[in-house]
């Protein structure tokens, strides 16, 4: 049996329809009980938390912006629903609210940037990347090379003759990672 694909105007809708409903349920699991205080910044906040701005957010509500199908998906992860949940109409029954504390757990992702400045550093990698790829890749395994790669053990220090400064000198810099240039 072949399913017929949904009107785009209808997917369109039904995306819209979700993504305020998860908009709810983000208040709700923050906010026990709403006034305009504690209803501030919310906004913000759950576009943080599926990871866009604030300003797309906006557009989105507005109608401005259409949910595609990547952010669709992306909205379906960040707020803990099944694949596909975003495109299937849904009555306006309350969806049960996580246990306390439920939504505060890392994804299982790690590679998703958390904060705003792992997603700034992301985009300066992927800037640099995308305007030389085989510069960036070099450059970029050579300072995580320096990083993630353990220093070889040193080796037991011996006694150095006192007129031996140079072997003395040598020894002592085993191991030892060089300082960064301070940039200005």
């Amino acid at each position: 049996m072949i399913l017929a694909a949904p009107d785009p105007a209808e997917l369109a809708q039904r995306r819209y329809e979700n993504a305020l409903r998860l908009f709810d349920e983000f208040v709700r699991s923050v906010v026990r009980q709403p006034d305009p205080v504690a209803l501030r910044g919310l906004e913000r906040r759950f576009a943080e938390h599926v990871l866009i701005q604030p300003s797309y957010w906006s557009q989105i509500k507005s109608r401005t912006r259409q949910i595609g199908e990547r952010l669709a998906r992306q909205f379906e992860q960040r707020c803990r629903k099944p694949a596909g949940w975003m495109d299937q109409p849904h009555d306006d029954t309350p969806v049960p609210l996580p246990p306390d504390g439920a939504g505060d757990e890392p994804l299982p992702t790690s590679s998703v940037p958390r904060d705003d400045d792992e997603r700034f550093i992301v985009g300066l990698v992927l800037s640099y990347y995308r305007r030389h790829p085989q510069r960036a890749r070099a450059r970029l395994l050579d300072l995580l090379g320096e990083v993630l790669t353990t220093p070889p053990p040193r080796p037991a220090p011996a006694a150095a003759a006192p007129d031996d400064d140079r072997a003395l000198w040598r020894k002592s810099q085993a191991g030892v990672a060089p300082l960064q240039r301070k940039k200005r």
